[in-house]
């Protein structure tokens, strides 16, 4: 059947705009934390199950909310040409380890990212239900409503386990979500200045949907989710993401190309290099062309607090106005205490605003399966034929993503590492066999506590390529290599 096509965030839409939409490009998906798991579907029917089918209503209504399409767009939806290269239905997996690589026109691979990290809780569920019956039983006890119940029930039956009593309490979650923005906007004291974010951290759109309605209620009427605005009637937002920029290669042309190749307020997001060498410096230099374009800065990643410091002061010197957007970690403390910095540099209300994702949609969850409890992500990992990779000022915490086409090698003899991130085409190193696009897992089972993994000499030369690209002065500590 497929998905509608505005079931995805709205910068989705701008970023094909202003990319490259029929361009090349790999994406993969992968959990930063949570130990070993398993995959309980087969993930290349899971993908295919969700591709869009758009409607010239689709259309007609992008248009009319700022987010006119394309004849490219429009061709790489309507083709839907994709490799999919994933682990085998049963594999164990380890974090930091590509569970599958989506290869495909750029707008196509790009806008399935939000359903795509919903796949997060089936993942924790099977997982879970294979380890410790006690806690997959507490954790489903209560859920959010009769689809997450259903998807946690589908993977039980998936994966052989027995199935555990599940209450939907609908009306407790939507009353959680309620009080929570509730508290958001008293910090903010205007609903208008606050933005959600949380397709990506939902169970399923149903639950999303539940979040949204407590949303309204409270007072916001803006969220990323084009399908639920256009239902409940609320403002569809979004401008750029991280993987707009690696596109380019470099914040100015990014920076540039979503200013000048879309007629709507640019947004440009700070962090996906280096938030103070050059995200910063870089939109300051476009906003100075047009000062009066009512561009914003968004700050995501890193410390916000100075961050924001540092722009604040350096724009009161320079006599320019960005309208400031805050994301990524916040509640309603970090809100407070955002909003006393605005008041103390004598920043206008109307010039800041507030999104927020996880905090809204799933920490009023019942059940701990959240995608934060994982750290799941979707990331560009390559464009075109140029490897890229997210940085985040993140080089030392092991946030920054993988570059080029990975696949997984699972050690079968021997010793080194269990998993090894290699590239797609590379050989198996000696001892190891491909599990990435396998058609099942059949090697030995990992007893050791907390396997280790690295990538291989040909994943490194990547990394090492684009941070001295990229951070020719900084020195870094090199990510594990196999021998």
């Amino acid at each position: 059947m497929g998905s509608p096509l505005l079931a995805t965030d709205g910068y989705k839409f701008s970023m094909a705009e202003a990319g490259w939409p029929l361009r090349r490009e790999t994406f993969y998906y992968s959990h930063r934390k949570g130990g070993q798991q398993v995959v309980p579907l087969d993930i290349a029917s899971y993908v295919r199950a969700l591709l869009p089918t758009p409607t010239e209503a689709d259309y007609a209504y992008l248009a009319r909310n700022s987010y006119e399409m394309g004849a490219g767009f429009k061709a790489a939806i309507r083709k839907q040409e994709l490799v999919i290269r994933a682990l085998p239905k049963g594999a164990r997996f380890y974090p930091r380890e590509p569970v599958f690589t989506l290869t495909g026109s750029s707008a196509l691979v790009s806008w399935l990212e939000p359903l795509l990290l919903q796949l997060n809780f089936r993942i924790q569920v099977a997982s879970v239900a294979l380890t410790d019956r006690e806690a997959l039983a507490q954790a489903l006890a209560v859920v959010s409503c009769e689809e997450e119940k259903r998807i946690a029930l589908e993977t039980l039956d998936a994966v052989g386990a027995a199935p555990v009593p599940i209450r939907v309490d609908t009306e407790g979650y939507h009353a959680r979500v309620v009080a929570v923005v509730k508290d958001l906007v008293a910090a903010v004291g205007d609903a208008s200045r606050i933005f959600e974010v949380g397709l990506r951290a939902a169970t399923c759109l149903q639950q999303h949907e539940i979040a949204l309605r407590a949303c309204h209620e409270a007072g916001v009427t803006r969220t990323s989710n084009v399908l639920l605005a256009e239902k409940l009637g609320m403002i569809p937002v979004g401008t750029m993401g991280h993987e707009h920029v690696q596109r380019y290669g470099q914040d100015e042309a990014a920076f540039r190309a979503i200013r000048e190749r879309r007629p709507e307020r640019s947004s440009f997001l700070l962090d996906t290099y280096d938030t103070l060498a050059s995200g910063l410096p870089t939109a300051f230099r476009i906003i100075h062309e047009e000062p009066n374009a009512g561009d914003s800065i968004r700050f995501d990643s890193g410390d916000k607090k100075k961050q924001y410091t540092l722009a604040v002061s350096r724009a009161k010197q320079e006599g320019i106005k960005p309208v400031l957007i805050l994301e990524d970690g916040l509640d309603a403390q970090a809100t407070r205490e955002f909003e006393a910095l605005r008041a103390e540099f004598g920043w206008e209300p109307s010039q800041q605003f507030y999104g927020y994702g996880g905090f809204i949609v799933a920490r009023t969850m019942a059940s701990p399966f959240t995608r934060d409890r994982v750290a799941a992500v979707y990331k560009l990992a390559c464009t075109g034929h140029v490897p890229t990779m997210k940085f985040g000022n993140e080089l030392a915490e092991g946030k920054q993503s993988i570059p080029g086409t990975p696949v997984v090698f699972r050690r079968v003899s021997g010793t080194g590492p269990i998993g090894l991130v290699g590239q797609h085409g590379e050989a198996p190193p000696e001892g190891y066999v491909l599990l990435s696009g396998a058609a099942a897992d059949t090697t030995p089972a990992e007893s050791e506590p907390a396997p280790r993994i690295a990538y291989t000499a040909a994943t490194q030369a990547l990394v090492d390529e684009l941070r001295e690209r990229h951070f020719p002065h900084k020195p870094v500590a090199a990510a594990p290599i196999a021998s």
